[in-house]
């Protein structure tokens, strides 16, 4: 049985974070992947973290094998607005993945006024209680993604950042603000809204979004469907490839292939190891496709594709160069 990891608090000045203490879930999840004789298996953290005097929490797939050891990529997944990290993980099949390929996928949660419930981040004009408050999300997936370097070898090289809806706005405001932290993003369903976007860094970046999307437009605009209380006006998905690819230094017109239903667009040219691409589902909604619903309520994902697979053979491909 794993024993819980406490880790000892620094005391440097200037230190927002605190050192995180590390349990396993209750329930623990039932999924955890059966190890090669002589490795361990896969395991499942949960973690609470002080950053800025606001209690945070994440959690964190281990997969199995000697990961304390080896350099690892890490996969930062954000839930969307009034979602949590814990419905994100049991729903999208990345841990599989993670257990197959032998990378680590850390599910922060939002902040909300509910406790682990109606959980948002501050994206930039989205969404709730984070936006709000004004917290500093950026800040607490920093000091996330260190708390995690303490104890598990990550490779800065192999950072990497996605997110369903909100989510997928706060991996762009990552993308702006932390550049020098990862190496490329993949918003789901996502929207680039943010006033000032400079990245000190390049970065990779791969969207993924639904044509019938009714919560964030595929064209941008006043979503046709929302629960959020402000009202807010979204850019467009071709906006967001149109300023990666310009940051990047690929080609502003890119070449598309289509298969079915899916709509493949690269922006070629890119400088070197740096990717712009789109995967657009034609008729697709609200959802990440190949997932599973997120609620009763939500929309149903496309299974033209697999996102989760898509996204990690993106990140895979595009460390930092």
């Amino acid at each position: 049985m794993l024993k819980r990891l406490l880790l000892v608090s620094l005391s440097l000045a200037g230190l927002v974070a605190g050192c995180a203490r590390w349990t396993q879930p209750h329930p623990p999840i039932a999924t955890q992947s059966p190890a090669p004789d002589g490795e361990s298996p896969a395991v499942d953290l949960v973690a609470a973290l002080t950053v800025n005097g606001r209690e945070r929490s994440y959690r964190l797939h281990v997969p199995p094998g000697p990961v304390r050891s080896a350099s690892s990529a890490l996969v930062v997944a954000l839930h969307g607005g009034g979602g949590n990290g814990a419905n994100l993980q049991a729903k999208v099949g990345l841990d599989a993945i993670a257990d197959r390929e032998g990378f680590l996928v850390a599910y922060p949660d939002g902040s909300g006024r509910l406790g682990d419930y109606l959980l948002t981040w501050n994206a930039g004009n989205c969404c709730g209680y984070a936006l709000d408050e004004q917290v500093d999300d950026t800040g607490f997936v920093r000091a996330m993604v260190s708390d995690i370097a303490r104890t598990y070898s990550v490779d800065p090289r192999r950072t990497y950042a996605t997110g369903m809806s909100n989510g997928g706005m706060m991996s762009y405001r990552l993308a702006c603000e932390a550049a020098d932290l990862f190496a490329a993003v993949a918003p789901v369903a996502g929207a680039l809204n943010l006033e000032v976007c400079e990245p000190s860094e390049p970065v990779s970046v791969l969207a993924i979004h639904g044509t019938a999307d009714q919560h964030v437009l595929f064209e941008g605009g006043a979503p046709a469907v929302t629960v959020d209380s402000h009202p807010r006006i979204d850019r467009s998905v071709h906006y967001a490839m149109t300023y990666w690819a310009a940051r990047d230094g690929c080609a502003l017109e890119p070449t598309r292939e289509q298969a079915g239903v899916v709509v493949h667009e690269v922006y070629s040219g890119c400088e070197a190891g740096l990717a712009v691409e789109l995967i657009a589902i034609d008729g697709g909604e609200h959802a990440w496709p190949g997932a599973l619903k997120f609620s009763p309520q939500g929309d149903e994902p496309s299974r033209a594709v697999n996102a989760s697979e898509a996204i990690w053979d993106f990140f895979e491909a595009h460390p930092k160069p």
